[in-house]
Protein backbone atom coordinates (compact mmCIF):
# COMPACT_ATOMS: atom_id res chain seq x y z
CA UNK A 1 0.00 0.00 0.00
CA UNK A 2 1.56 3.14 -1.01
CA UNK A 3 2.09 6.37 1.33
CA UNK A 4 -0.40 8.38 -0.31
CA UNK A 5 -3.46 5.79 0.44
CA UNK A 6 -1.61 5.53 4.10
CA UNK A 7 -1.81 9.50 4.07
CA UNK A 8 -5.31 10.29 2.74
CA UNK A 9 -6.60 7.82 4.56
CA UNK A 10 -5.31 8.60 7.75
CA UNK A 11 -6.59 12.62 6.88
CA UNK A 12 -10.15 11.56 6.04
CA UNK A 13 -10.54 9.49 9.39
CA UNK A 14 -9.10 12.32 11.28
CA UNK A 15 -11.57 14.93 9.42
CA UNK A 16 -14.65 12.64 9.96
CA UNK A 17 -13.97 12.57 13.53
CA UNK A 18 -13.33 16.21 14.04
CA UNK A 19 -16.06 17.15 11.76
CA UNK A 20 -18.43 14.94 13.61
CA UNK A 21 -17.74 15.91 17.17
CA UNK A 22 -16.80 19.29 16.51
CA UNK A 23 -20.53 20.03 14.96
CA UNK A 24 -22.45 17.70 17.23
CA UNK A 25 -20.62 19.84 19.84
CA UNK A 26 -21.52 22.94 18.43
CA UNK A 27 -25.27 21.87 18.07
CA UNK A 28 -25.62 20.88 21.77
CA UNK A 29 -24.20 24.63 22.37
CA UNK A 30 -26.70 25.90 20.01
CA UNK A 31 -29.80 23.88 21.86
CA UNK A 32 -28.80 24.79 25.28
CA UNK A 33 -28.17 28.06 24.83
CA UNK A 34 -30.57 30.07 27.56
CA UNK A 35 -32.62 32.17 25.11
CA UNK A 36 -33.97 34.80 27.95
CA UNK A 37 -36.53 37.25 26.02
CA UNK A 38 -38.61 36.55 23.04
CA UNK A 39 -36.87 38.17 20.21
CA UNK A 40 -38.38 37.35 17.10
CA UNK A 41 -38.20 39.17 14.30
CA UNK A 42 -41.22 41.14 13.00
CA UNK A 43 -43.94 40.52 11.60
CA UNK A 44 -43.45 36.87 13.17
CA UNK A 45 -45.84 33.92 13.18
CA UNK A 46 -47.74 33.42 15.78
CA UNK A 47 -47.60 29.70 16.49
CA UNK A 48 -44.96 27.00 16.83
CA UNK A 49 -45.96 25.51 13.37
CA UNK A 50 -45.32 29.09 11.96
CA UNK A 51 -42.57 29.56 13.25
CA UNK A 52 -41.23 26.47 11.63
CA UNK A 53 -42.61 27.62 8.09
CA UNK A 54 -40.59 30.79 8.44
CA UNK A 55 -37.34 28.59 9.39
CA UNK A 56 -37.98 26.17 6.04
CA UNK A 57 -38.82 28.97 4.07
CA UNK A 58 -35.68 30.75 5.33
CA UNK A 59 -33.59 27.48 4.85
CA UNK A 60 -35.17 26.45 1.30
CA UNK A 61 -35.71 29.80 -0.03
CA UNK A 62 -33.19 32.56 1.65
CA UNK A 63 -36.63 34.58 2.52
CA UNK A 64 -34.99 37.28 4.77
CA UNK A 65 -31.57 37.46 2.28
CA UNK A 66 -34.25 38.35 -0.40
CA UNK A 67 -35.80 41.41 0.99
CA UNK A 68 -32.81 42.68 2.38
CA UNK A 69 -30.64 42.39 -0.67
CA UNK A 70 -31.64 41.02 -4.14
CA UNK A 71 -28.01 40.56 -5.57
CA UNK A 72 -26.12 38.62 -2.68
CA UNK A 73 -29.50 36.25 -2.42
CA UNK A 74 -28.63 36.07 -6.10
CA UNK A 75 -25.17 34.97 -5.32
CA UNK A 76 -26.18 32.30 -2.62
CA UNK A 77 -28.68 30.49 -4.73
CA UNK A 78 -26.01 29.92 -7.25
CA UNK A 79 -23.39 28.95 -4.68
CA UNK A 80 -25.99 26.78 -2.13
CA UNK A 81 -28.05 25.03 -4.77
CA UNK A 82 -24.91 24.17 -7.27
CA UNK A 83 -23.62 23.23 -4.07
CA UNK A 84 -26.27 20.66 -3.09
CA UNK A 85 -26.67 18.93 -6.68
CA UNK A 86 -22.69 18.50 -6.41
CA UNK A 87 -22.96 17.12 -3.24
CA UNK A 88 -25.80 14.54 -4.17
CA UNK A 89 -24.16 14.11 -7.66
CA UNK A 90 -21.11 12.74 -5.43
CA UNK A 91 -23.31 10.33 -3.48
CA UNK A 92 -22.62 7.90 -5.99
CA UNK A 93 -18.86 6.97 -4.66
CA UNK A 94 -20.15 6.04 -1.28
CA UNK A 95 -23.91 3.72 -2.34
CA UNK A 96 -23.89 0.64 -4.28
CA UNK A 97 -26.11 0.13 -7.01
CA UNK A 98 -28.36 -2.36 -4.87
CA UNK A 99 -29.65 0.94 -3.18
CA UNK A 100 -32.26 0.28 -5.48
CA UNK A 101 -34.49 3.84 -6.15
CA UNK A 102 -32.05 6.34 -4.39
CA UNK A 103 -29.18 4.38 -6.57
CA UNK A 104 -31.73 5.55 -9.61
CA UNK A 105 -32.32 8.93 -8.41
CA UNK A 106 -28.46 9.29 -7.76
CA UNK A 107 -27.97 8.33 -11.61
CA UNK A 108 -31.18 10.83 -12.86
CA UNK A 109 -28.51 13.63 -11.07
CA UNK A 110 -25.17 12.72 -12.46
CA UNK A 111 -25.58 15.37 -15.62
CA UNK A 112 -27.20 18.41 -13.56
CA UNK A 113 -24.59 17.34 -10.28
CA UNK A 114 -22.06 18.19 -13.02
CA UNK A 115 -23.16 21.34 -14.59
CA UNK A 116 -24.26 22.32 -11.35
CA UNK A 117 -20.66 22.93 -10.62
CA UNK A 118 -20.35 25.78 -12.88
CA UNK A 119 -23.26 27.61 -10.87
CA UNK A 120 -21.53 26.75 -7.77
CA UNK A 121 -18.39 28.85 -9.11
CA UNK A 122 -20.16 31.47 -10.17
CA UNK A 123 -21.96 31.51 -7.05
CA UNK A 124 -18.40 32.03 -4.85
CA UNK A 125 -16.51 34.03 -7.22
CA UNK A 126 -19.43 36.60 -7.24
CA UNK A 127 -19.44 36.65 -3.34
CA UNK A 128 -15.75 36.55 -3.50
CA UNK A 129 -15.45 40.03 -5.35
CA UNK A 130 -18.43 41.45 -3.28
CA UNK A 131 -16.33 41.04 0.04
CA UNK A 132 -13.46 42.34 -1.94
CA UNK A 133 -14.94 45.60 -3.60
CA UNK A 134 -17.84 46.68 -1.85
CA UNK A 135 -17.08 48.93 1.26
CA UNK A 136 -19.13 47.66 3.52
CA UNK A 137 -18.88 43.74 3.30
CA UNK A 138 -15.04 44.70 2.94
CA UNK A 139 -15.03 46.48 6.38
CA UNK A 140 -16.70 43.41 8.14
CA UNK A 141 -14.52 40.79 6.34
CA UNK A 142 -11.85 38.68 8.22
CA UNK A 143 -8.57 37.30 6.61
CA UNK A 144 -10.61 33.60 7.22
CA UNK A 145 -14.19 35.09 5.28
CA UNK A 146 -11.65 35.29 1.87
CA UNK A 147 -9.40 32.22 3.09
CA UNK A 148 -12.91 29.87 3.47
CA UNK A 149 -13.87 31.49 -0.33
CA UNK A 150 -10.45 30.43 -1.47
CA UNK A 151 -10.67 27.24 0.36
CA UNK A 152 -14.37 26.33 -1.65
CA UNK A 153 -12.54 28.10 -5.08
CA UNK A 154 -9.96 25.47 -4.60
CA UNK A 155 -12.45 22.01 -4.49
CA UNK A 156 -15.28 23.41 -7.48
CA UNK A 157 -12.47 24.14 -9.79
CA UNK A 158 -10.80 20.74 -9.14
CA UNK A 159 -13.57 19.30 -9.70
CA UNK A 160 -14.68 21.11 -12.61
CA UNK A 161 -11.14 20.20 -14.31
CA UNK A 162 -11.62 16.66 -13.27
CA UNK A 163 -14.96 16.31 -15.15
CA UNK A 164 -14.43 18.12 -17.80
CA UNK A 165 -10.54 17.65 -18.48
CA UNK A 166 -8.20 15.66 -16.53
CA UNK A 167 -10.21 12.68 -15.56
CA UNK A 168 -9.55 10.54 -13.00
CA UNK A 169 -9.84 6.55 -11.81
CA UNK A 170 -13.41 6.94 -10.85
CA UNK A 171 -13.64 3.20 -10.09
CA UNK A 172 -10.64 3.30 -8.02
CA UNK A 173 -11.62 6.51 -6.28
CA UNK A 174 -14.74 4.68 -5.10
CA UNK A 175 -13.09 1.69 -3.74
CA UNK A 176 -10.78 3.56 -1.55
CA UNK A 177 -13.48 5.31 -0.13
CA UNK A 178 -15.77 2.35 0.27
CA UNK A 179 -12.96 0.32 1.65
CA UNK A 180 -12.95 3.24 4.64
CA UNK A 181 -15.68 1.76 5.85
CA UNK A 182 -14.45 -1.74 6.49
CA UNK A 183 -10.66 -1.16 6.65
CA UNK A 184 -9.70 -2.76 3.99
CA UNK A 185 -7.83 0.16 2.21
CA UNK A 186 -8.03 0.04 -1.02
CA UNK A 187 -5.26 2.18 -3.41
CA UNK A 188 -5.99 5.56 -4.11
CA UNK A 189 -5.08 7.11 -7.25
CA UNK A 190 -2.68 9.54 -7.96
CA UNK A 191 -3.45 12.10 -10.21
CA UNK A 192 -2.66 15.54 -8.57
CA UNK A 193 -5.53 17.36 -9.19
CA UNK A 194 -7.70 14.71 -7.35
CA UNK A 195 -5.28 15.23 -4.59
CA UNK A 196 -5.72 18.72 -4.13
CA UNK A 197 -9.24 18.20 -4.36
CA UNK A 198 -9.49 15.83 -1.80
CA UNK A 199 -7.19 17.38 0.16
CA UNK A 200 -9.19 20.62 0.27
CA UNK A 201 -12.27 18.22 1.21
CA UNK A 202 -10.70 17.26 4.03
CA UNK A 203 -9.19 20.81 5.18
CA UNK A 204 -12.74 21.81 4.90
CA UNK A 205 -14.66 19.50 7.03
CA UNK A 206 -11.79 19.77 9.78
CA UNK A 207 -12.15 23.72 9.97
CA UNK A 208 -16.37 23.46 9.47
CA UNK A 209 -16.71 22.86 13.19
CA UNK A 210 -15.07 26.45 13.79
CA UNK A 211 -15.93 28.60 11.17
CA UNK A 212 -18.91 30.87 9.83
CA UNK A 213 -19.95 28.03 7.87
CA UNK A 214 -21.75 26.69 11.28
CA UNK A 215 -24.56 29.27 9.64
CA UNK A 216 -25.53 25.59 8.16
CA UNK A 217 -27.10 23.87 11.47
CA UNK A 218 -27.40 27.29 13.48
CA UNK A 219 -30.34 29.15 11.81
CA UNK A 220 -32.32 26.45 13.27
CA UNK A 221 -31.71 27.61 16.51
CA UNK A 222 -31.85 31.38 15.77
CA UNK A 223 -34.00 32.85 17.90
CA UNK A 224 -35.11 35.79 15.66
CA UNK A 225 -36.40 33.23 13.11
CA UNK A 226 -37.35 30.10 15.08
CA UNK A 227 -39.24 31.77 17.85
CA UNK A 228 -42.92 32.53 17.22
CA UNK A 229 -44.69 35.93 18.75
CA UNK A 230 -46.72 34.64 21.65
CA UNK A 231 -45.41 37.01 24.04
CA UNK A 232 -48.86 38.11 25.49
CA UNK A 233 -50.40 34.75 25.44
CA UNK A 234 -47.84 32.73 26.67
CA UNK A 235 -45.08 33.65 29.24
CA UNK A 236 -41.60 32.80 28.56
CA UNK A 237 -39.31 31.46 30.61
CA UNK A 238 -35.62 30.52 30.11
CA UNK A 239 -34.54 27.03 31.34
CA UNK A 240 -32.07 28.77 33.68
CA UNK A 241 -34.49 30.81 35.15
CA UNK A 242 -37.61 28.46 35.49
CA UNK A 243 -34.42 26.28 37.73
CA UNK A 244 -33.78 29.70 39.70
CA UNK A 245 -37.47 29.62 40.46
CA UNK A 246 -38.17 26.38 41.67
CA UNK A 247 -35.28 26.50 44.21
CA UNK A 248 -37.12 29.24 45.96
Amino acid sequence: MSFVTIAYAALFYVATVVFSVGLLNKVLQFASAPAPLKIPTMPAPLTRIGAAGRVTREVVLFESLFRSDKWLWIFAVLFHMGLLLVLLRHARYFLSPVWGVVWDAVVLIQPFGAYAAFAMLAGLLLLLVRRVVLARPRYITNPSDILLLILLLGIALSGIFMTFTVHTDIIALKQFFVSLFTFSFQELPTDFLLLVHLFCVAVLMIVFPFSKLLHVPGVFFSPTRAQCDNAREKRHVAAWAASMDAER
